[in-house]
């Protein structure tokens, strides 16, 4: 049903969905879940290391709440990613030359749409990719 609501935006000449921002905030917050559990943090934990609420963090995660710049650093920092890990994830562009389709996040867009993997398994492809690209870069 929603491809039918998809096809009356596309027709009508609107702005894509809101669902299909909503599915994006909820891929976010399945990351930073994944990326909590990864690192063995509670919320409570992960909650006094942001300074933000465990209960907000928690409709984060659930995708009830699109985070502010603020919040996702917040996280970020917690969790040991970059910002722009997070922003990426988010689906804002941070093309760090203002291109779009840089090497880096076209290769771990590609990870995350893959539906043959898991959650867990998109997350340690991404972490081994980081860490090779991480080590041949600048």
């Amino acid at each position: 049903m929603s491809a039918a609501r998809d096809d009356l935006a596309d027709d009508a000449g609107e702005d894509p969905p809101a669902s299909s921002w909503a599915g994006q905030i909820n891929m976010l917050g399945q990351f930073i879940r994944t990326q909590r559990q990864l690192a063995k943090l509670s919320l409570r934990e992960m909650a006094a290391m942001t300074q933000v609420s465990n209960a907000y963090l928690s409709q984060i995660e659930r995708g009830l709440h699109q985070p502010s710049l603020k919040v996702l650093q917040a996280i970020a920092d917690a969790l040991q990613l970059s910002t722009e890990q997070l922003l990426a994830q988010a689906g804002w562009n941070t093309g760090r030359n203002g291109k779009a389709g840089s090497d880096a996040p076209s290769t771990e867009d590609v990870i995350r749409a893959d539906p043959r993997l898991t959650p867990e398994q998109r997350t340690a492809l991404i972490s081994v990719y980081r860490s090779f690209v991480g080590e041949s870069s600048d």
